[in-house]
């Protein structure tokens, strides 16, 4: 999972990226950059680490340019090297710079004809390179000489037929503009915003709306499903709505953990979407266990405070912050190794014994991925002095890898996985362990909204909605478990 955006400025942009960017620095904390168009040329600047890092007072300097773009990284494919940084550069045709956010299930087999067919050469391990220069392709195809809006649009569309997987862009053209792109299947997010100033309209492309309500930009609608987006140069906006669009099916983890709760998501609220799942997960405590022994709810900060309060109030049980997070530390579960998400846990959470000592202690996360997290908390409950220590998740089993861009790669590295709730409970070391139904986190999620036709929900059911290779699993697992980077890490040390 990557954060981007775009923006069409009638002044300089880049400070403005810059401030995007720390707005979205939730969904990737691996690595950042930022590209701006002067006039004909591109001006880039890019690394590893945090945008506070990357970006120093030089690096801001000499990205001038009114149009420009702006990616943070999340561990994925292509994480390893500092020249996987976005946005990725080709110089044919007519100079594109492009960020992406998602994962291409076909990336392999494209980057082999790629290769052999088109004469491309991809030159990292990166999928977005792979989409890059199957874009840049397909406009050399249409193109020649002045590439007109049909051309481009036209282009997309082969992106959609040739690419499956993933995909929310934002692109830089020189001497056309700012594109941006969606996957047919709305799984990853983008959305559309404007602002008048006294010199015209500014547009805005970004993953989350959080961006446009801070930046002062007004919300136009989300992207549809396989929608291509065009704003020239002289700020027409286009908008192209493409005939390989599927079924709407954005990604139901998204509302789960990765958005801010502030956020609008294919109209929807992801604050109320969470509330509805504290509300849904205490109608399944109470169905399940209505003599249950709870004397205190507790978060897991952050993402699942606003699932916990509606619970607790459903549950009649005190509400109260056990766990104290150090806001200095980054998100664990994105971070790009085993060993880097457990060494975080107890930097990351100290607990205010107070509210364990001697009390029967519902503990409410998120979601439950690898167990490493839930299986420390415990711990630290225990060693606080809680009688009893149960837990929940607002979302069910992670049963099955995600490979539409979020870091779960590997079946072993799942700890529900394979295993009933009653052994992920005993690995874990809780007394008690509920999970979320599945059908009541889809209906939390989409609340009255009755226009999606469903959500990607692959990670807990294993039904992929782009299809699969036969292998590709197996695959995965071999190139992006934890194992393998550790193996490639030391290779290239």
């Amino acid at each position: 999972m990557c954060g981007v955006v775009g923006i069409f400025g009638r002044g300089p942009v880049a400070a403005r990226l810059y401030d995007a960017l720390t707005i979205v620095q939730h969904r990737g904390q691996d690595a950042a950059g930022i590209t701006t168009l002067d006039g004909q040329r591109m001006r880039s600047a890019r690394g590893i680490g945090l945008v506070r890092d990357v970006f120093d007072a030089g690096a801001m300097d000499g990205l001038s340019g009114d149009i420009g773009i702006g990616h943070v990284r999340y561990p994925t494919a292509g994480c390893d090297r500092p020249d996987e940084a976005q946005p990725m550069y080709v110089n044919a045709p007519w100079g594109i710079a492009l960020g992406h956010n998602g994962n291409l299930v076909n990336n392999e087999s494209l980057s082999e004809s790629l290769f052999r067919e088109d004469r491309r050469h991809i030159n990292t391990e990166s999928d977005s390179e792979v989409l890059l220069n199957v874009l840049a392709h397909e406009l050399s195809e249409r193109c020649n000489t002045t590439l007109a809006p049909e051309h481009l649009f036209a282009a997309v569309d082969d992106v959609h037929r040739r690419c499956c997987g993933a995909y929310a862009a934002v692109a830089l053209i020189a001497g056309v503009g700012m594109l941006a792109f969606r996957d047919p299947h709305g799984i990853r997010p983008a959305v559309l915003g404007k602002r008048e100033t006294a010199h015209g309209e500014e547009y805005i492309v970004a993953s989350e709306s959080v961006v446009l309500d801070i930046l002062g930009f007004e919300l136009i609608s989300d992207l549809a499903p396989g929608e291509a987006v065009l704003v020239t140069l002289d700020g027409e906006l286009l908008r192209h709505a493409s005939a390989h669009a599927s079924a709407h099916t954005p990604c139901l983890f998204e509302y789960v953990y990765f958005a801010r709760p502030d956020s609008m998501i294919d109209d929807l609220s992801v604050y109320k979407a969470r509330l509805r799942m504290g509300e849904k997960l205490a109608e399944r405590i109470l169905s399940e266990w209505p003599d249950h022994d709870i004397d205190v709810v507790i978060p897991v900060p952050d993402t699942s405070r606003t699932a916990c309060l509606p619970l607790a109030h459903r549950l009649d049980v005190k509400y109260r912050e056990g766990l104290i997070k150090n806001r200095y530390i980054g998100r664990t579960f994105i971070m790009p190794g085993q060993t880097e998400r457990a060494q975080s846990v107890r930097r990351k959470l100290n607990v205010l014994e107070l509210e364990f000592r001697n009390k029967n202690v519902l503990l409410v996360d998120d979601s439950i991925v690898r167990g490493t997290t839930s299986r420390q908390i415990v711990e630290m409950a225990r060693e606080a002095g809680a009688r009893k220590v149960y837990l929940a998740s607002a979302s069910p089993p992670v049963r099955y890898p995600n490979v539409y861009g979020i870091d779960m790669p590997a079946t072993s590295e799942l700890v529900a996985a394979g295993r009933s709730v009653d052994e992920v409970c005993e690995i874990i070391g809780a007394d008690r362990l509920i999970y979320q139904q599945l059908d009541d986190l889809e209906a939390a999620v989409r609340g009255k909204n009755t226009q999606l036709a469903g959500f990607d929900s692959s990670c807990f059911n294993g039904r992929y909605i782009t299809g699969l290779d036969d292998g590709y699993l197996e695959a995965l697992q071999a190139r992006r478990s934890d194992a393998a980077r550790q193996t490639r890490r030391a290779h290239s040390a």
